[in-house]
């Protein structure tokens, strides 16, 4: 530093030196003053440059002129259940940790177990206490209250997780798994031995009323003889509900189940019955449940939050964030399929699997393991290239509700309330 300023401080009195000169020769001898400021400018071009070569050898003009910090953006995340739960609350929570690994600007805090009649308050204080720019809310209930949230903190931000209703300052984003559960339905409709299938729903809205069809609709592809049979348990973390229903539906009959609940207590009623010697096939929900239901577990699916996560709040952080709804499937890596994080299908049922023969259009007679895995490719590269809700598809009133060789558009999807025609029984209004 010492030595930039001596330079500059020599070029300064070399400056003045010549303009006092130039001024007296002016009035001594009428000198063309435009020569005179030619050579103040090169002189002064001159200090420029020297200037910026000392700054570049100072090892102070670091510390003199320090790279501006990024600015600081705080996310709060409100869940429906304990993180604890290893379902829902329990992914989304691992894809906040993912996000504010990955962005160094990024703070994040949570609030779990949060009743829907409850949002609003969790809204307004992770926003007027915890001075959130942004707050993610991650259940169904809480759209109404997201909403009217963004109404009220218009310099906020707000993100709804599987609503469908946005405004200036409020988006949607979700990760669908309607593809994962149609591959564990083809997987069901081959092992069944009772042509009864089961599956514990936990509130009848059209996310789970879309997952329910897509699981049908594969069990269809491997056996038309089969019938999914559905009990709701209105709750999202309901252990006890949701091994009693599990346990109604083994009563009648069922020998696969599937599952929308946010614990592994399907999983660990059908891991019993088989230590009892009673073959019960189980797919898992949202985590990785294998390890709770070896003996039951066939595969499953899970979410990775992480990555949708850490692109919406880069969007934010860059000022390129739009209200538009953020819609991520296999394709983008979101939805995984598997019991396992280490693999697709429990090696116990690959052989039981590869056994039973499957007649398609596409493939002609093939094994239900390699329509699966075949599939699961084709989901990969998008929904063009193949979608389980491809028509003809007709409800269970005989209604055609989606047109041969057509496919459900997105609204189609969002807005589903109808069972496919081999789930009995109805909705619940």
């Amino acid at each position: 530093m010492k030595k930039r300023g001596v330079v500059i401080a020599w070029c300064l009195i070399l400056l003045f030196g010549l303009f006092f000169f130039s001024c007296g020769q002016q009035d001594q001898n009428q000198v063309d003053t435009s020569k005179i400021e030619q050579q103040i400018a090169e002189l002064s071009k001159r200090i420029d440059d020297l200037s910026q070569k000392v700054a570049a050898l100072s090892p102070e003009t670091a510390m003199e002129n320090p790279e501006a910090p990024a600015e600081k953006l705080k996310a709060g995340f409100i869940y429906v259940g304990p993180v604890g739960d290893y379902g829902w609350s329990h992914a989304h929570d691992l894809g906040r940790k993912f996000a504010e690994k990955k962005l160094p600007w990024l703070e994040t805090t949570y609030v779990e177990s949060v009743a829907e009649s409850d949002s609003a308050r969790i809204m307004d204080r992770l926003i007027q206490e915890q001075k959130c720019d942004v707050v993610f809310t991650t259940s169904f209930g809480y759209m109404e209250d997201t909403i009217a949230a963004g109404t009220r903190y218009p310099d906020k931000l707000f993100m709804h997780c599987s609503g469908f209703k946005r405004s200036d300052n409020v988006g949607t984003y979700f990760g669908d798994l309607y593809q994962m559960y149609y591959l564990n339905g083809i997987m069901a409709g081959a092992l069944t031995k009772t042509n009864k299938i089961g599956y514990v729903a936990a509130f009848p809205i059209p996310e789970l009323v879309r997952h329910i069809d897509a699981y049908a609709l594969g069990i269809k592809a491997a056996n038309p003889n089969a019938r999914l049979h559905v009990k709701w348990i209105y709750a999202w973390y309901g252990p006890d509900k949701a091994k009693e229903a599990a346990e109604a539906l083994i009563a009648e009959g069922c020998d696969a189940l599937a599952f929308t609940e946010d614990t592994p207590s399907v999983i660990e009623v059908g891991q019993s019955h088989a230590e009892k010697g009673k073959q019960i096939y189980t797919f898992s929900h949202y985590s990785a449940m294998q390890p709770y239901g070896v003996d039951s577990v066939v595969s499953g699916q899970f979410m990775d939050w992480g990555g949708m996560y850490a692109q919406i709040l880069e969007d934010i952080h860059n000022k390129t964030w739009t209200n538009e709804d953020v819609w991520w499937l296999a394709k983008e890596k979101a939805a995984i399929l598997g019991g396992s994080e280490t693999e697709i299908i429990n090696p116990k049922f690959v052989p039981a699997l590869k056994e039973a023969m499957i007649d398609t259009k596409e493939f002609g007679n093939i094994s239900a393991y390699e329509l699966v895995i075949k599939r699961y490719e084709q989901m990969k590269q998008g929904v063009d290239v193949f979608d389980p809700f491809t028509g003809p598809i007709t409800d269970n009133q005989g209604n055609l509700k989606i047109n041969a060789g057509e496919k459900a558009s997105k609204q189609d999807l969002l807005s589903m309330m109808y069972y496919v025609d081999n789930v009995e029984g109805s909705i619940p209004k």
